[in-house]
């Protein structure tokens, strides 16, 4: 992992004493909120629904145990008792104080952990594959890279007002598991004729206007990234709209200007940078591969873990859904589902933070990862001590073997925290969790993902979900629309509305009817909702969600 510089820990205690002494001033009445707004949110600091809410960022997902505890430290002296992990690969903590916000933050940097960017018209963490130098299908750990983009980004003088936020995501596997379609700038990690680069891709994003990222550039050498990336924002920075928020993402631009208009004035930007770029760059990012260097893996026996696997039939299912292929003989990537039936998704209190930390610690290289799909990664377990820690995870309610079901649900908070919902988010993937665990049905539906959104804005990222669910206010009523089809993957794609939304007390049957006709109409178990979908079309789940004269209406 990335160790702070001296530098690195200066820069942070700076900021840090710069926003304490603005806290003093607001909370002594000399700044008003609106005039503390821009600084609160500088440092990650929103004002939500009940309370204000410090948004802490997980830089590309990756932690060690010390910061996972000092996490749950957070959590348990200045919240109540627990944290929020995101899609963004952040951990939100929604009730703090704001006198106490500084101390907060002053404990963050003690771990090298900031909120610094996690907010504003800024470019926000760069998150990564949360199997990232630990999966078997990737060309490279793009964590280097990643890193690389938070330096350069953090304090840029030239993208500290952009027209709007702006999110990069990389991944070093052609399975796609860090949704850059879905991003405003996307890195993929590639190999061509032996040397490594990579693709780039602009303007996907969700909201309130979805849309698929492009390919800018097939390939970009590793010494040209950064000007490049920079030549993109840089373009973007002139180009994009500032008299209308809804039409400021680069996703706009892109869309107003043509994908080849944008190709050649970033190429033309490019042009005139790349002679700026001294070659420090290069030095740096050698200096940071080294620091993610893989962990020394350890050669032993599995056949504790084989003897497990064929005699306990509840620790074989969570193995068969909760474990991933590792690049390493004899390990694992272990998938911890903060998805609990009925529980929160995304939620961990702190004695869960310091399990997770403490499995980590002994048996996981001291690695942890947070994932955009709101769970947490050991991404290097060797099979031997998989028993051992599913045990302890069942003790402490870590251990649903749902991963990829129909109960790990991606949803954002909602209208139980947001300001910005027009409706409800938490409860609804709860009673669906909770619906499925009576029917018994999840592991016979097998993969299918479901993701809710609480507004427009799509935090929940419904929009590529296998079944996306979008609440919205009708008349001051809770109103739910369902689209199918979506998907976050490499082969991504945007869901298609079914018809007419449903209230709140409708939307869990809706899902259910779904569902069984999913079951009903596939070919076989082998056939995934996904694939079924693509198969058949949307006719039959309007069917099963309408009665005709709705179908009729809803074409």
């Amino acid at each position: 992992m990335y160790d702070y510089t001296d530098f690195d820990a200066a820069f942070v205690a700076e900021r840090n004493r710069q926003f304490r002494a603005q806290v003093e001033r607001r909370v002594a009445g000399h700044l008003t909120e609106d005039e503390f707004k821009p600084l609160r949110l500088m440092n990650g600091l929103y004002l939500q629904l009940h309370a204000y809410m410090l948004r802490v960022a997980i830089p590309y997902g990756t932690l060690n145990s010390a910061q996972m505890r000092q996490l749950a430290l957070l959590a348990e002296k200045w919240d109540k008792g627990y944290g929020h992990f995101t899609t963004r690969q952040n951990i939100q903590y929604n009730w703090p104080k704001l006198p106490d916000v500084p101390d907060m933050l002053d404990a963050l940097a003690e771990v090298n952990l900031h909120a610094i960017q996690t907010s504003g018209n800024t470019i926000r963490n760069v998150t990564a594959d949360h199997f990232a130098g630990a999966a078997a299908d990737e060309v490279a750990d793009p964590r280097p890279v990643a890193e690389l983009l938070r330096q350069w980004s953090t304090d840029h003088p030239e993208f500290q007002f952009l027209p709007r936020k702006f999110k990069i995501a990389v991944t070093g596997s052609d399975n796609d598991r860090a949704v850059i379609k879905a991003h405003d700038i996307g890195i993929q990690v590639v190999e061509r004729d032996g040397e490594i680069g990579y693709r780039i891709l602009v303007g996907g994003g969700l909201g309130r206007t979805p849309m698929i990222g492009k390919v800018l550039n097939d390939f970009v050498s590793q010494n040209d990234l950064l000007p490049y990336v920079e030549s993109v924002v840089s373009v973007w920075n002139l180009l994009g709209r500032r008299d209308n928020k809804f039409k400021a993402r680069i996703k706009i631009t892109v869309h107003e200007h043509g994908i080849d208009e944008i190709r050649r004035r970033v190429d033309a930007h490019f042009a005139r940078i790349k002679p700026s770029f001294s070659g420090l760059d290069t030095t740096l990012f050698d200096a940071i591969k080294a620091a993610f260097a893989p962990p020394a893996f350890r050669s032993e026996s599995t056949a504790i873990y084989d003897t497990a696997y064929k005699t306990d039939p509840i620790f074989r299912a969570w193995a068969d859904t909760n474990l991933w292929t590792h690049r390493a003989p004899g390990y694992a990537i272990v998938q911890i589902s903060l998805k609990a039936h009925g529980a929160t998704p995304g939620d961990a209190t702190a004695d869960q933070m310091r399990v997770m930390a403490d499995l980590a610690e002994f048996y996981g290289h001291n690695e942890l990862r947070i994932s955009h799909e709101q769970n947490v990664i050991l991404p290097h377990v060797h099979k031997s001590d998989l028993p051992g820690i599913h045990g302890i995870l069942k003790k402490h309610g870590l251990a649903t073997a749902n991963i990829g079901l129909i109960s790990d649900i991606i949803a954002c908070p909602g209208m139980d925290y947001c300001a910005l919902a027009t409706a409800r988010s938490i409860p609804v993937a709860q009673e669906i969790a909770t619906r499925f665990e009576e029917l018994k049905l999840e592991h016979e539906v097998g993969p299918l993902k479901i993701k809710i959104s609480g507004c427009i804005n799509a935090c929940g990222h419904h929009h590529v979900g296998h079944i996306g669910i979008l609440g919205l206010d009708r008349a001051g009523v809770e109103n739910y629309q369902i689209t199918l089809g979506g998907d976050g993957t490499e082969d991504a794609a945007l869901g298609e509305r079914t018809g007419p939304g449903f209230a709140y007390d409708e939307i869990v049957p809706a899902i259910e009817r779904i569902v069984l006709a999913y079951l009903a109409h596939r070919d076989g178990p082998g056939e995934t909702f996904l694939a079924a979908y693509r198969r058949l079309g949307i006719a039959p789940f309007k069917a099963a969600l309408y009665d005709e004269e709705q179908v009729h209406a809803a074409e």
